[in-house]
């Protein structure tokens, strides 16, 4: 059943990469109730995945396409935003959410940590979003109309988790990155920004803990959340709408830490 709540994304197209799956599609169903056509992109092997969750999305009265994208390959992210514009008329709002976190982000212990595993755990977690972010601007600022783009970090921003180094640097990479894309596009009009979550229940991460022990870890710096519970995609979802909106308007350049109080002690 079609519900918009207040439908300030009315009119506004988003890309979602890695929208079908964990947060990625708890962003997806937030922006799409609130007004917004919602493209979700997921790697070519996940291109069925994509297809079907955005036929859910259809089937409830909202507008979504799901496409296949790996957001490591330029011409890739080209055609995604290509076939966007095709089958919505343009871009609003790019979302960097794609990442290799829970089981695929294979962790390990940092002495056993191999080259090949940093790169791509970098390519992906980092350089990605760094080619989605640059593509999307070129969009923007050839519409003419400024828009937003919304990067997903981690807590790992900031505090280190035990056999995930590359994981960790990728995400506090995606400050940088951020903060020197905001204020060189803030003159488009192009707003950027990072949202941090905390402990978020997905089927990616629902068994970290035991996921952390197999692969070594000694599980002694696992903080706990002071709500007392793991947080949901959709509230995830609920703060990304609001900095796709234009009640954002004057956040740029900032990082949105959304994890119950995860980093508070």
């Amino acid at each position: 059943m079609n519900e918009n709540l207040n439908g300030r994304l009315q009119n506004k197209v988003i890309i979602i990469t890695g929208g079908a799956t964990g947060i990625g599609f708890g962003i997806a169903a937030s922006c799409a109730r609130e007004g917004a056509a919602v493209v979700l992109a997921q790697r070519l092997d996940d291109l069925a995945l994509a297809e079907q969750k955005a036929a859910e999305l259809r089937d409830d009265g909202y507008r979504a396409l799901g496409l296949g994208c790996d957001i490591t390959i330029r011409d890739q992210v080209r055609a995604m935003i290509e076939s966007t514009v095709a089958a919505f008329g343009r871009l609003d709002v790019m979302i960097n959410n794609a990442a290799l976190t829970g089981v695929s982000a294979e962790v390990r212990p940092f002495l056993q940590e191999t080259d090949e595993h940093w790169r791509r755990t970098i390519d992906v977690n980092l350089t990605g979003a760094f080619i989605c972010t640059q593509e999307a601007a070129f969009q923007l600022i050839k519409q003419g109309e400024g828009g937003s783009i919304i990067g997903i970090s981690s807590v790992a921003q900031y505090a280190a988790q035990e056999n995930a180094t590359p994981y960790c640097a990728a995400k506090a990479g995606l400050d940088g990155l951020t903060k020197g894309a905001a204020i060189e596009l803030a003159p488009h009009n192009i707003r950027v920004n990072l949202v941090a979550p905390g402990d978020i229940l997905t089927e990616s991460s629902a068994d970290i803990v035991e996921q952390v022990a197999e692969a070594g870890g000694s599980g002694r710096y696992f903080r706990s959340t002071p709500l007392g519970r793991r947080g949901r995609a959709r509230e995830i979802g609920a703060v990304v709408a609001f900095l796709a909106s234009d009640d954002a308007s004057f956040v740029t350049g900032a990082t949105w830490l959304v994890d119950g109080g995860f980093l508070s002690y």
